[in-house]
């Protein structure tokens, strides 16, 4: 039988986990820092995420612990690709299934041509800001935060790079896509500018990340069963 990863959780692991539906980044940096804790017998480590993912979003997600969260950024900094699915015709103010459908629109005049040809108007550099519902800081406090006491508040446009973006199938309402990004973009925001420049509508209905520089999901544990990889590692260490 193979012998367990040896881990060495304060001088630095990189640790790449696929994140489950339903959960927030900080849920999954929170549950492994518990177990790490536990297993070495100590009462703090730095343990950190490179690069959010909402919750209704799964896939790749790169944690760091110990001495390697200093290099945090360095991974943050690097290209990310996405497969998703969007719904057309419909608007949600957060931009995919988190809040209700706001706005309806006929969809009867958008053709495989009108898709392909607004799809092309995102590659390269463009503007986008981000969602009033995300956890873009203003002044402190998370924008989410400001949203959902319907709070008016200005958010700040960004410059990012699409590198690919483009349509799996053009099954209307739903089609999925992928899309390779610059950091900082906002795949929700892609989406509702997508619907607005056929003066449409439409929000994300699924997101998973694929891969973040090099590093690929097909890599990535499950969270409990990499808490279970970390046990029997410490436990043997022990």
């Amino acid at each position: 039988m193979e012998s367990p990863k040896q881990f060495d959780f304060i001088n630095g692991e990189l640790l790449l986990v696929d994140k489950p539906y339903g959960w927030t980044s900080f849920d999954v940096v929170n549950s492994l820092r518990y177990t790490i804790k536990k297993g070495l017998g100590i009462k703090k480590i730095k343990v950190g995420h490179a690069g959010t993912l909402d919750p209704l979003a799964t896939g790749l997600l790169i944690i760091c612990t110990g001495k390697l969260t200093k290099q945090i950024e360095t991974f943050q900094g690097q290209d990310k690709i996405y497969v998703g699915s969007m719904h057309i015709g419909e608007t949600t103010p957060s931009y995919d299934k988190e809040t209700e459908v706001d706005q309806k629109y006929d969809t009867s005049e958008i053709t495989n041509e009108v898709l392909d040809s607004t799809v092309k108007s995102f590659i390269g550099e463009i503007t986008q800001t981000p969602p009033i519902y995300s956890a873009v800081k203003i002044e402190g406090k998370r924008a989410f935060e400001y949203a959902r006491k319907d709070d008016e508040v200005k958010i700040k446009s960004r410059e990012v790079i699409i590198s690919e973006f483009k349509l799996l199938n053009y099954k209307l309402p739903e089609i999925d896509f992928l899309v390779h990004c610059s950091k900082g973009t906002y795949i929700r925001s892609l989406v509702n500018d997508f619907g607005k420049a056929m003066d449409n509508g439409a929000y994300m209905s699924g997101l998973r990340r694929t891969a973040i520089g090099e590093f690929s999901v097909n890599d990535a544990h499950e969270v409990e069963e990499l808490k279970e990889i970390i046990k029997l590692s410490l436990a043997n260490q022990g």
